[in-house]
This record gives C-alpha cells, structure tokens and sequence, in this order.
C-alpha cells in the first residue's frame, strides 16, 4: 500500500476571495500549483499552506478545506513574521542569492533588521513544520516544496521522526563562492536544515551539483540528491487554449498584428528574467537589419511582481523605459514595434503562445522555466524557441532550440533574426521536434520522482 502524502509550500492549490461576505473558491495559478496540483488533485494528498490573504485567513477558520479535488491545511502566520520570512529572507536574500542578483557594492547589507527577520524566517518554518506534525498520517511521504522552507525537515525530524521528508528545490542553487555571501551562521543552519531531508531534489544536474558543492565547501555532507525537472500540465493548458476568452484574446492579437510575423515574451517583470537585454536584442535587430521594420512586432506579455521591493520597482520604471524608447525611435503611423500589456492575464498570454513566431526565453538564471515549455504545447505556428542557456530548461529543450546567451544582446539579436528567417520546414522540424519533447514528461512523473525518492 502506498504511503499517505502530505505537500508541504508557502501558496497552496486553491485561491480564496470575499464576493459580499461570501467565501468563493478556484483553482489557484502559478507554476507549482499548477504541475503539483494537476497530479495530486483528486487524490487523498494533503497539502499544507500559507493562509496569506483575509479570504485565505477566513478559509483557514473553517479547518481544513476541501475543495476543487484538494484537501488542504491553511496555516495562519503571525504577520510580522510573514512579511520578515517572505519579504525579507525568501525574495530579498535567498532569491537574490540563487539567482546571482545582487549588485554587490550596494547589497546584501545584513543589518539589525535584518537579523530580525531572519528570525522571523526560522519562527514560520517552525510553524509549517508543527503544523505538518500535527496532520500528517503516520509513516507520510512530506513533500517540502522550494526555498522558502528550507529548516522545515530538521524540526520534523524531532517532532515526527515517522515521517519521510524530501525537499525540491525550484530555484537554481548558489554557487560555494556566492553561498559565502551569507553570514557563515546563517548559511551553516540552511544548510544544515537541507541535509535533515531524506533527500534534495532539483529541477537540473547543475543545480544539485552546485548545491552538493556548496555543502562540502561548508563542511556540511550534502543528503542525497536527485534531479527530475517538472513539466507542464498540458491538458490544463490545453484547456485553457481551447477557451473562449483565449479565443477572444488571440483574435485581438491577430487584429492588431495583422500578417506580421511576431516575437513574443510571456514572463514576470522580474530581474532575473533579463527582460531589458531581450528588448535591446530587438531594438539591434530593428538598427541592423532594417529589412524586419514594419515586418515585425514584439509582444511583451509582462507584469509587475514583488513590488514591496525598491529593485523591482526600479527595473518595472526601466523595462517601461526601454518600451517608450523604442517604440518612440521606430514606429511609423500604422506600426507599433512593442506591443506591452503588463496585466496578468492568463488566457491573453496563452493566446500569445498560442500566435508567436519566436519565443524569447532568456533568463539570467531559472530553475527551470514552464513558459518554455508550455509554448511548445500550444503554439500554431510552429513557432521556433529562442531559449537561454541558463535557464534550467536548457537541460532539456537546448538542442531542440535556438541557444541565447543570457548577456549577449548581439547574440540575441543573431537568434531572433534566424528563427524570423527560418524556412517553413526549418520551422516545423524545430517545433515538432520541441513539442515532443517536452510531452515526453507529465506531472505525474514528476510527482512519482520525489515519492520514489522519500521511499529510499
């Protein structure tokens, strides 16, 4: 009989919100909710998260809620310790630090407050893990999901050591140089809470060799390690493709494109998501290779994200920036070079993967990175992938793509103005041979690769 399973993140499945009083339910989105839900829902799994909003608090009044095929624990956090273990330590620390962002004369500066939020950060992981402890069935498979959890497996060791519990790691992992960035205290107790795992797990060889590495630079020795890249859920997608407010959003997309081939980027106004560099690639591609002028639009399907933080509210200013720029030195009265629409809009950036002709996915640094694959599931054009080689899908899709370095702004130019260039079978032997691979995998598989690795 299989083992009784319990998945363990900051978001859960489900997203709460107050409609006049009452309490309403959907499915929630975003990448883990996505891949993770699709396999677990419908199961006896149960999932523990965060209680973030008033409409997820009330839920969490009501005990445990089930809901959309899932059961699941919502965990009510102190605020102040929230916005100290997310704000603070999960994206302003751990995630500039895995990412490689830091713009080191200025930053990190760990300061007194810093300090205290990093206590906050240990108190929440306590927190999930006494939560955890007190719901999962005896002898569960913990499944302890990214980052912002890292010190949740050391505190179920004393409080249920029945439990197996395995980590996965979305983000890339910090080299043993930038690791040293972080005071010795700090990073010793992370890495010491990771090896309290049954075991590590990671999107990509590259990551969980630098983690191992990382760990032994430390003098910590790593826990086992395996690496299983997640997929998309492509009936999920594919559901929302065949929808009617996709189908609107594509043929507002084809009016305002009209027969001009189109690049398209769907992603967070991130940092690390290298979205400016994208836009100066286009804005070489315009100065260099004129013939593309009045032939071309770039839709920059992108939204704002974390804008507590003063460096995200500054690149939102300098991706607008670059817009206005280029739009201002190359339009003419019937073309607009960049079309931008910064709403978060799920069923119009399906329609943009649906409609691209190259798909621009450049990161700095990724985990993984879903929008790559998602566009080669539901894409019409055969539509050719313009894929950095740092993201953590490169593992995978790199031989089926056009290979982008993530700095090389001329180089970036070279990948557009090939993939727009292609011939027509040139384009259907890139996208089919890209399709197929990335349905080779589901979130089953995915799913079954952390079980498989709690059971050892």
């Amino acid at each position: 009989m299989a083992s009784p399973l319990v998945v363990v993140s900051n978001r859960g499945p489900l997203a709460f919100e107050l409609d006049d009083g009452e309490l309403r339910t959907k499915k929630a989105g975003g990448g883990l909710a996505t891949v993770m839900g699709g396999a677990v829902q419908g199961t006896a799994a149960t999932w523990v998260a965060g209680a973030l909003s008033d409409a997820d608090r009330r839920a969490a009044e009501r005990g445990m809620v089930e809901a959309e095929g899932f059961h699941v624990e919502l965990l009510t956090l102190d605020p102040a310790d929230y916005a100290s273990y997310y704000d603070v330590i999960s994206n302003a620390t751990l995630w500039f630090l895995h990412h490689g962002l830091w713009d080191t004369p200025r930053r990190p500066r760990f300061d007194r407050a810093w300090w205290q939020a990093w206590d906050g950060y240990r108190r929440v992981n306590r927190a999930f893990a006494e939560r955890v402890a007190g719901c999962a069935p005896a002898g569960a498979q913990v499944l302890v999901q990214d980052y912002h959890l890292c010190l949740v497996g050391e505190h179920l060791c004393d409080l249920r050591p029945d439990l197996s519990v395995v980590h996965f790691h979305h983000t890339p992992f910090a080299s043993p140089t930038e690791w040293r960035m972080l005071p010795a205290a700090v990073g010793n107790e992370l890495l010491n809470g990771l090896t309290a795992y049954t075991a590590c797990g990671f999107h990509n060889q590259r990551w969980a060799n630098a983690f191992e590495a990382t760990a032994r630079d430390a003098g910590v020795t790593p826990p086992p390690t395996f690496v299983s890249p997640a997929t998309a859920d492509a009936a999920d997608i594919e559901k929302v493709a065949a929808s009617a407010p996709c189908d609107d959003a594509l043929d507002r997309l084809d009016r305002l494109v009209g027969d001009r081939k189109l690049i398209v980027r769907v992603d967070r106004i991130e940092l690390s998501k290298n979205i400016v560099r994208g836009f100066l690639a286009y804005d070489d591609l315009l100065r260099t290779r004129p013939e593309w002028r009045e032939r071309v639009v770039f839709g920059a399907f992108v939204y704002p994200s974390r804008e507590g933080l003063a460096e995200y509210q500054a690149y939102r200013q300098e991706v607008e920036g670059v817009i206005d720029r280029i739009n201002a030195e190359w339009s003419t009265p019937g073309w607009t070079p960049i079309l931008y629409d910064a709403q978060d809009d799920f069923p119009r950036s399906v329609a943009a993967l649906r409609r691209f002709d190259v798909l621009l996915v450049n990161p700095v640094r990724d985990g993984l990175n879903l929008v790559a694959k998602e566009g080669m599931i539901v894409n019409e054009r055969d539509g050719v992938l313009a894929l950095s080689r740092e993201s953590g899908v490169f593992a995978e899709l790199g031989d089926v793509a056009l290979e982008v370095h993530p700095f090389d702004v001329v180089g970036t130019s070279d990948a557009l103005h090939r993939g727009l260039s292609m011939t027509d079978d040139e384009r259907r032997t890139h996208f089919t041979r890209a399709h197929e691979r990335v349905l080779q995998r589901t979130g089953a598989d995915w799913l079954a690769d952390q079980m498989n690795a709690a059971a050892q």
